[in-house]
């Protein structure tokens, strides 16, 4: 796949306490942040805005780490190269006090960046509020902002974080208790649904992960775990990314079921209270 040029795409900043961010915006209506999974906003995460944007949201895209439009793979394999490029996202994210790598109990710093830009988008594109997708290492990053009141469909896609080396970190997400106890409060309270998606085989969100989420959240926690036949056979890397690289883009497949699943979520959360009865 090729890189993708993004001149569909406006591009904007947004700056919040001294850091200042470019941010991709496709689309008229309620805003959803999309977050990129590694190694940074991929066309087939752009391919995901897009779809965002066509149901009637504003896809925005903060860039976080990585070149935006970049394909990882773009000779349809893992080479050096790829290799080289992916640990050129990773391993400065992961030594950056932005975002929580290993520790537990704890929300990635960069929480309260995204939460001020999705006030910000809330305040410019209307509505009853925003959604918010991580996938992969910002997975669990929806999770933390769900802790304000303007996130009203958050979705955690192959949500990471903390990695899962320890019994502790498995049985975790990277958000601190103070703010699970706010979505918790807001599931109870509201009616706030929590989508989760994960491949069963993936070890990079271990089966421990969404226990503690359904026990922490329960019935509003509503989990997709997907066998590995149902990722698409095409793609370079073991079934892990669910709206992304392995997404059979047909009818009926259980990783495009998985994708109406989420944008429904954003039908019924930011489009459907918006219409007159």
């Amino acid at each position: 796949m090729a890189d993708d040029p993004m001149s569909d795409f406006d591009t904007t900043v947004f700056t919040h306490d001294g850091k200042t961010r470019t941010v991709f915006r496709l689309g008229q209506g309620p805003a959803v942040i999309v977050m990129a999974e590694m190694p940074g906003i991929t066309p087939k995460v752009l391919d995901f805005a897009r779809r965002v944007a066509a149901i009637g949201c504003t896809a925005v895209v903060p860039h976080l780490f990585g070149t935006p439009g970049r394909d990882g793979t773009p000779e349809g394999k893992v080479t050096a190269s790829t290799v080289a490029y992916g640990l050129s996202s990773l391993v400065p994210a992961c030594i950056s006090r932005e975002f929580t790598v290993f520790a537990t109990g704890r929300s990635s710093p960069v929480i309260a960046w995204l939460r001020a830009l999705a006030a910000r988008e809330h305040e410019r594109c209307g509505g009853p509020g925003v959604g918010a997708v991580g996938m992969c290492f910002t997975g669990g990053f929806a999770l933390a902002m769900a802790a304000d009141d303007r996130i009203l469909a958050p979705v955690l896609s192959q949500p990471s974080m903390p990695v899962a080396i320890t019994a502790a970190q498995k049985c975790s997400i990277d958000i601190s208790r103070g703010e699970l106890d706010a979505v918790k409060r807001r599931c109870a309270d509201e009616g706030l649904e929590v989508i989760g998606l994960r491949f069963k085989s993936d070890r990079l969100v271990p089966a421990e992960r969404f226990e503690y989420l359904r026990r922490e959240l329960g019935d509003a926690f509503v989990a997709v775990e997907l066998d590995d036949e149902d990722a698409n056979p095409q793609a370079v890397v073991p079934p892990h990314s669910v709206l992304t690289e392995q997404l059979v883009d047909e009818p009926g497949s259980a990783t495009r079921v998985a994708l109406d699943l989420v944008l429904d979520l954003f039908r019924s959360r930011l489009l459907e209270s918006e219409r007159p009865d």
